[in-house]
């Protein structure tokens, strides 16, 4: 997908891996904000685990499969092993997008009583072979959460009140680079960076979501 970029998806967790430090930029529960990582972790776990014990969940994980550090982690009570994966290549950049979907607590942020966290979650990761500027990650991680509110918008999904659904109470995204390929000043929608991650980060969301909508009638 990726030269050097290794994906694994399982029951337990799913894995980016890179002998290379990738520059991350995420929200994630462990490692959040920007930093250089050899690692993305989205690990599944229980709906009642508290989330004060996010970094000895990672951790444990990290030591029980000998992973090269740093590492990056994200937490979700979704399948991990049903998520989606799209790789999109244009303007020479490729963009690979690994999507886990939860829809038990969505939100309409911003709107009504403010929403409690809850182990509902879409967590997006974005693995670039390219060379954005720091801004240009931030203007990817905008045009994934567009993708995001636009899907759950075309799928007709929800709050319980009826307002229209922007995503869950504790969705992540994290977008990885390589350093490698095109330098990018832009990563919005109008960019061609921003327009690859858009058309892979929209496949993987919408099958995403179609599956869980399809398993909860």
């Amino acid at each position: 997908m990726i030269d050097g970029v290794e994906v694994t998806v399982g029951v337990e967790a799913v894995t980016v891996t890179s002998p290379r430090l990738l520059t991350v930029i995420s929200s994630a529960a462990t490692g959040g904000g920007m930093m250089a990582a050899r690692a993305i972790v989205n690990l599944h776990v229980g709906k009642d685990m508290p989330w004060r014990d996010a970094g000895l969940t990672v951790e444990a994980f990290i030591r029980r499969q000998a992973m090269a550090r740093p590492v990056v982690g994200l937490l979700t009570a979704a399948a991990t092993e049903k998520a989606q994966t799209v790789v999109e290549r244009g303007a020479g950049v490729t963009a690979l997008v690994v999507a886990t979907v939860g829809l038990g607590n969505v939100i309409d942020a911003g709107a009504g009583a403010r929403a409690a966290a809850a182990p509902a979650t879409i967590n997006t990761i974005v693995v670039l072979d390219a060379d954005p500027e720091p801004a240009a990650l931030v203007n990817v991680v905008m045009t994934v959460t567009e993708v995001k509110t636009a899907v759950l918008a075309a799928a007709g999904v929800r709050c319980a009140d009826g307002r229209p659904a922007s995503g869950t109470s504790t969705d992540a995204v994290a977008v990885a680079a390589t350093g490698r390929g095109p330098r990018c000043r832009f990563g919005g929608p109008a960019s061609d960076l921003g327009w690859v991650v858009a058309r892979a980060a929209r496949q993987a969301l919408e099958a995403g979501v179609r599956r869980w909508i399809a398993e909860h009638p």
